[in-house]
């Protein structure tokens, strides 16, 4: 479980969020929802180990996350952000393998055991068709599948995604989100995006939270709605949310 205590986050002295307090669980694809701006790639960043809070404690399993040194850290938490991959010549099962490095090494040589472990999440994500493909033949919703299958090569309880669909198509969005809610629930981990499509975590994930006005309030879809959190978010974006067809319209 990871425990957000009275957390703020920002760059340097500029604090985004403040007093946050919320947690995480295992088994769950949670989507962290908000307009551009308002700190999601921050609280990321933040819990990745890339930013150092500004007051408060970001803790895993109950532990201070900066505690961890890079190597625990490593095999704590994987990440995939939302800048495209460009490595020409790299083979898919190449880059899945890199997920390895926290336990060979970056320049290590994959055991039998690692090969074994980057063939099951190579599976896992249904690509095992394109291993011997290189990067830059693939398609985005392709590339996003390998990065993410490099994420669970790496074995870390938390995966972390930073706008996961932002370059795919619908199908490719859709294929995306429900292939990774499948993996938090079959693999037990703790799996958090941010993202911009709205309609789709209303209905894929398993918790929300929603970023709006400095605070961040947490829950199911059923909650946020019955509490008229979701409506207010909604409605400041410009968008009524249908609550028997779970479905959003433009205004």
């Amino acid at each position: 479980m990871i425990e957000l205590l009275h957390l703020t986050v920002g760059y340097g002295e500029k604090a985004v969020l403040s007093d946050i307090n919320q947690s995480l669980r295992e088994g769950q694809m949670v989507c962290l929802l908000g307009a551009n701006g308002v700190g999601k790639s921050t609280i990321l960043r933040t819990l990745a180990g890339f930013l150092s809070p500004l007051s408060g404690k970001v803790l895993l399993e109950g532990r201070d996350l900066l505690s961890f040194s890079l190597s625990e850290r490593s095999k704590a938490v994987s990440v995939v952000l939302t800048e495209r991959v460009e490595v020409p010549y790299m083979k898919v099962a190449d880059l899945v393998g890199m997920g390895r490095s926290p336990y060979t090494g970056f320049f290590g040589t994959l055991s039998k055991e690692d090969r074994t472990i980057v063939g099951e999440a190579i599976e896992l994500v249904g690509i095992s068709h394109l291993t011997q493909r290189t990067i830059d033949t693939l398609s985005d919703g392709e590339r996003q599948k390998t990065l993410l299958a490099k994420a669970l090569a790496q074995q870390t309880p938390v995966i972390l995604l930073d706008e996961p669909t932002v370059f795919l198509d619908f199908h490719a969005k859709v294929s995306t989100l429900r292939l990774m809610l499948k993996l938090a629930h079959e693999t037990n981990k703790i799996i958090f995006l941010s993202t911009h499509d709205v309609e789709m975590a209303i209905q894929l994930s398993d918790a929300l939270w929603i970023v709006q006005d400095g605070k961040i309030q947490a829950g199911t879809t059923a909650s946020l709605t019955e509490s008229g959190t979701l409506q207010s978010f909604l409605q400041a974006e410009g968008i009524t949310f249908d609550e028997k067809e779970c479905t959003l319209k433009i205004k």
